[in-house]
């Protein structure tokens, strides 16, 4: 691990809340790396991927300053703070947003958002109003990008993502049963046993093509497993409230959920990633501009209702 990274990954014990219920955050949403993992050394290989002519070491691709664009066709000119960062701590948006601004699992997908409700939650990493319920290295890279940005590189990335348009790049799928999975890059991807198991009260979120993924390619779209009927339960929840457990989310987020003026757009978003919110607003650790609107929305939700409500917005067409 990079000395910078190491640094940031023990400062997340104090950036991170933990949530005010007595339980653990649910380790499927809040997927950690295990003590002591350690990445592959680098052979100095180039390594490729279908349809793209690049080529990228492991060194190069674990560069957190500058981000291996696979398909420069595929997404605008990016600007220098999404494309290289600064060293030494703010890093390229692009490396963990990926420069199509689809994002993955631990992080947030970019694309098409508001750009003032980007540069707002940047606001709010940096005044230590947003945090996770769980230390994690993901929030703390943002934590510390965010308190080293200027507002010049923050306008700049900010209209570069809102530019950008969502695509589909997560297949819902209801299941009983998952792989067995580990956690790999703060995602959860299968053990390799083959092995199969109850999905109980979880969302599994996973790469479709766990290699792909590891080389950052941004072509390479994910597939997450929910619970037989959340998905009905879901809609339930978010078109007409589930009768006053809660708020119809098209209220805020649009009818369609794509979105309404400076509010998010929800549609196709990453199950994992949409649960997290639900859960640190619900516990009081992710709070901020406009978050308290959303607190009395998941107020009186459990956490089965907050997997439902993920599944089903992840699964309509962004």
């Amino acid at each position: 691990m990079k000395p910078v990274i190491a640094a940031l990954a023990g400062a997340a014990l104090l950036a991170a809340g933990v949530p005010g219920n007595g339980a653990e955050p649910p380790a499927w949403a809040y997927a950690v790396n295990p003590p002591g993992l350690q990445p592959a050394p680098d052979d100095g290989t180039l390594r490729h991927v279908p349809g793209s002519v690049a080529g990228f070491t492991v060194t190069q691709l674990r560069d957190l300053f500058n981000v291996p664009d696979w398909y420069p066709d595929d997404h605008p000119p990016m600007p220098d703070p999404v494309a290289h960062g600064r060293k030494p701590g703010v890093f390229a948006c692009g490396f963990c947003h990926l420069p199509n601004g689809l994002g993955r699992p631990e992080n947030a997908s970019l694309a098409g958002l508001p750009a003032e409700y980007i540069a707002q939650q940047v606001a709010n990493f940096r005044n230590g109003s947003r945090k996770s319920s769980v230390p994690s290295l993901p929030p703390t890279l943002m934590i510390a990008t965010a308190n080293g940005v200027s507002e010049a590189e923050l306008t700049a990335a900010a209209t570069y993502f809102s530019s950008l348009k969502l695509l589909p790049w997560i297949r819902v799928v209801e299941a009983a049963t998952v792989p067995k999975t580990r956690v790999l890059g703060f995602m959860l991807v299968p053990d390799g046993s083959g092995d199969s198991e109850p999905i109980g009260n979880r969302v599994i979120e996973m790469p479709e093509d766990v290699p792909r993924t590891e080389l950052r390619d941004s072509r390479s779209a994910f597939v997450a497993y929910a619970p037989p009927g959340s998905l009905t339960r879901g809609e339930a929840l978010v078109t007409t409230g589930g009768s006053g457990k809660t708020v119809p989310c098209g209220i805020c987020h649009g009818a369609d959920l794509k979105g309404l003026g400076p509010v998010p757009a929800l549609a196709g978003r990453s199950p994992s990633y949409l649960f997290r919110q639900l859960y640190d607003i619900r516990y009081g650790t992710r709070a901020g501009s406009w978050t308290a609107l959303m607190q009395p929305v998941v107020a009186e939700l459990s956490e089965d209702e907050m997997v439902a409500i993920a599944a089903y917005v992840a699964s309509r067409a962004p």
